[in-house]
């Protein structure tokens, strides 16, 4: 193509083939980008879609040093867009050491624990954050450095609780009672949100209080989730040996049917643990236990000088039959109507020296 003198392209000098080849590869190229985004936006979409509810975006999490060491796992501190959170890492074990039919039922086991919690709201329940399902890297850092971890690992992001585990709390106050007021409120904490996950249809099964949280304020949190299940409405569609020996209800240790019930009974351990600070049937093994509670009616050993009223909800909760003890709602109402102002008839707040009087009790 030529110009003319006066700037103008003469018609008849015009290569107009060369004009539609290179019309034709520019709407070739900007047909392939426009598609190439297409792709990579319905992708991101797709991967946006696909994402569970529950899920988080593992490039936040910052996992630091851990906190506690399980059967399967351990829990970690950490931070989560900016957030103090405990990070508990389902632990798949040495490549190869595991069947893919062992890898699939922790999973399952993992994914029931997320689905329970994350729907979960109340004060007295360990607020859940997030969960990874094991399909990115993780930036673990720990106080001896940088770990890496493999791309499928799962964990769980809930809430950082700096009080610990009620147990280790009790276990600092074994040598001296703790004051009867702060007996209640504790009970109270746990009480009113066992009864809130009952009021979901939800059997927590593994009440210990391993597994309950204290916040700064001493407010106690209920956690762990592993084994938790939504209630089954044909109780026999619930056996087998779930929980922990020593809290363990007799139905549950005989493998019979059971329901929410369990849950009350292990509040009753629970509750006489909180009171005593100290650990029951200690010396007994797990057949030893088996076998005396289920057939012989044993129960931790009672204080004489604990009050009456919070005996009786003792004794109520770990009745020998499930239909006999009461709803967790209702041990919320017992426990409101304790009288703490005076001590409760316990030993006064200010003597060092806890009570030591014990006396055996063979039943509910």
């Amino acid at each position: 193509m030529k110009e003319g003198n006066d700037g103008f392209v003469r018609a008849d000098q015009i290569d107009l083939k060369s004009l539609d080849d290179q019309l034709e590869r520019h709407l070739t190229r900007a047909w392939t980008m426009e598609k190439k985004r297409d792709e990579v936006g319905l992708k991101k979409e797709k991967q946006r879609v696909c994402r569970e509810e529950w899920e988080i975006d593992p490039t936040k999490l910052l996992i630091k040093s851990v906190l506690a060491r399980g059967t399967f796992g351990t829990v970690h501190r950490g931070v989560y867009d900016g957030l103090d959170v405990a990070v508990k890492l389902l632990d798949w074990g040495e490549e190869g050491h595991r069947t893919e039919a062992e890898i699939a039922a922790l999973r399952t086991a993992f994914t029931q624990e997320v689905i329970v919690w994350h729907k979960l709201d109340h004060p007295n329940v360990t607020k859940f954050i997030g969960a990874i399902m094991g399909n990115a890297e993780l930036n673990i850092q720990t106080d001896s450095g940088p770990i890496s971890m493999p791309s499928n690992v799962c964990c769980v992001v809930v809430e950082y609780l700096p009080g610990g585990a009620l147990k280790s709390y009790l276990i600092k106050n074994r040598r001296r009672k703790l004051a009867f007021k702060v007996v209640v409120q504790l009970a109270l904490d746990l009480a009113r949100g066992l009864s809130y996950l009952h009021s979901k249809k939800i059997v927590h099964r593994d009440v210990k209080t391993e597994n309950m949280l204290l916040d700064r304020t001493r407010t106690v949190k209920i956690a762990d989730f592993g084994v938790a299940r939504v209630e089954a409405q044909n109780p026999n569609d619930m056996t087998g040996e779930t929980g922990t020996l020593g809290y363990m209800a007799p139905e549950v240790l005989n493998g019979s049917a059971y329901n929410r019930k369990c849950d009350v009974y292990s509040f009753g351990i629970c509750l006489w643990e909180i009171y005593c600070c100290d650990m029951p049937y200690p010396d007994l093994s797990f057949s030893e236990v088996t076998t005396a509670v289920v057939r012989q009616n044993l129960r931790p050993d009672m204080p004489r000088c604990c009050p009456s009223s919070l005996a009786n909800v003792m004794k109520r909760c770990w009745d020998a039959n499930p239909d006999k003890r009461p709803e967790m709602d209702e041990v919320v109402t017992m426990l409101e109507a304790i009288d703490t102002s005076k001590g409760g008839g316990m030993i006064p707040v200010d003597q060092s020296q806890g009570c030591l009087c014990f006396r055996r009790v063979r039943g509910p």
